[in-house]
């Protein structure tokens, strides 16, 4: 019996090792490339924002500025999911700082007086973007900056109460109160104005 006479036994051989392949993951954004998202995602926003806390459309834009400048310099401390709030919080600084500079050198003209005196626009004008605005301005700036602040975030930019607390850094209890307390005045004032309105028309008629 020569060796080929055995039979062969059957074997299973182990595959050959496959390479692994790597998990998925995003590559990794330059500082330089998120603060540009960053900027180009939310600078409407904080702009937005800065304007209805009472700044004017000369500041707004220079604060808006301001508030990114600081993002700028302290990109690599701010979470991925944080960018919205530190955004808003600093921007709830910066204006707050430039109001309390601007009561101590006050530049109110007898125009901005008569425009926070004038009665709220009919209806029909406010569908006028530009009117309509104005108006808004005008109901915010009868608000106190407290009051303002929760209201601009839930009412405009649609912030959640939680996100609006950690912007804040108050208690949730404390942003349910003043967000109720906004809406209530929202309501006084525009009722108040229209009453104006509507006794200046009656008078005008007679």
């Amino acid at each position: 019996m020569t060796r080929d006479d055995y039979p062969v036994p059957i074997v299973d051989l182990p595959h050959p090792v496959r390479a692994v392949a790597s998990i998925d993951r995003p590559p990794i954004e330059s500082s330089t490339a998120r603060l540009r998202r960053i900027v180009d995602g939310q600078y409407d926003a904080v702009w937005r924002t800065v304007r209805f806390l009472g700044l004017p459309d000369s500041a707004a834009e220079d604060v808006a500025q301001q508030v990114f400048c600081i993002a700028a310099t302290r990109l690599a401390e701010i979470a991925p999911a944080a960018e919205r709030s530190f955004l808003m919080s600093t921007a709830w600084r910066v204006a707050s700082e430039y109001r309390r500079a601007a009561h101590r050198r006050p530049t109110t003209s007898e125009a901005d007086v008569e425009e926070l005196e004038a009665p709220l626009p009919s209806p029909e004008e406010l569908l006028d973007q530009k009117r309509a605005r104005t108006a808004l301005h005008t109901i915010l700036s009868a608000m106190s900056p407290d009051l303002r602040m929760v209201f601009v975030l839930f009412e405009i930019e649609e912030l959640t109460l939680p996100e609006i607390a950690r912007v804040i850094d108050v208690p949730l209890g404390t942003v349910t109160s003043r967000l109720r307390r906004a809406r209530e005045a929202c309501q006084s004032i525009v009722k108040r104005r229209s009453t104006v309105s509507n006794a200046k028309a009656q008078r005008g008629c007679k």
